[in-house]
């Protein structure tokens, strides 16, 4: 009985921290897309694609995730709860924000929101992939990739990254000190935050910190 209660007790702080982190990285996206001084690659492309067709960014970031979570089939990839939840969640949590959260007018206010939303990024990354329900759509492309391929997943991760960042800005998108400061920051963040929230297995007494690093395993919006 006490055994069955720690295991559900586990599962729902998994849940939690899953849907906590999920809708953290929505919010913590659209602080970035109110700071003016540029995205996360992904969002790039996100906002040049709403730029593009008038649609939200939210709605947009769902089409996008839906439809490479289709390329998971040809690459033999097997979808878990967060990587669906992860098509559902985020857009809704970014165009929630994007309502209440106004464009910011100076400059002051642009880089208090442009650091909060980094900062909220890790912490969303560290929630999510410590809850260990599967990967992000897009992060199951790189890895999908990098099985099918042989191609080393740094090289598949910087080459989706640069096409996305290329076609966002061709289509729009904004680029700035924001979206370098993020590929800079975020590895370091999410491995802090992978620690914190680390979930041991029910009936360990310590916490075990995440081995591998956060550069291959990191949530994309």
């Amino acid at each position: 009985m006490a055994r069955n209660a720690l295991g559900e007790h586990h599962v729902v702080r998994r849940l939690f921290q899953l849907y906590a982190g999920l809708a953290l990285y929505g919010a913590s996206s659209a602080l970035l897309v109110r700071s003016g001084l540029g995205l996360e690659p992904w969002n790039v492309l996100h906002q040049g694609l709403s730029e593009r067709t008038g649609l939200s960014m939210g709605v947009v970031l769902t089409a996008v995730g839906a439809a490479v979570l289709l390329l998971w089939i040809p690459l033999r990839q097997r979808p878990g709860l967060g990587t669906v939840s992860n098509v559902l969640v985020i857009g809704v949590a970014m165009d929630a924000t994007l309502a209440v959260v106004p464009d910011a007018r100076g400059m002051a206010v642009r880089v208090a929101l442009m650091a909060s939303g980094i900062v909220l990024n890790g912490a969303a990354t560290g929630l999510y992939i410590a809850a260990r329900f599967g990967p992000g759509p897009r992060d199951g492309l790189m890895t999908g990739l990098h099985r099918r391929t042989g191609v080393s997943v740094r090289l598949v991760r910087t080459a989706i990254e640069i096409t996305v960042v290329v076609t966002g800005f061709v289509l729009g998108g904004t680029v700035g000190v924001g979206t370098l400061l993020y590929a800079l920051a975020i590895g370091p963040l999410a491995q802090l935050f992978l620690r914190v929230f680390a979930v041991p297995a029910p009936g360990e007494g310590s916490t075990v910190v995440a081995g591998r690093t956060p550069r291959r395993a990191i949530l994309r919006s």
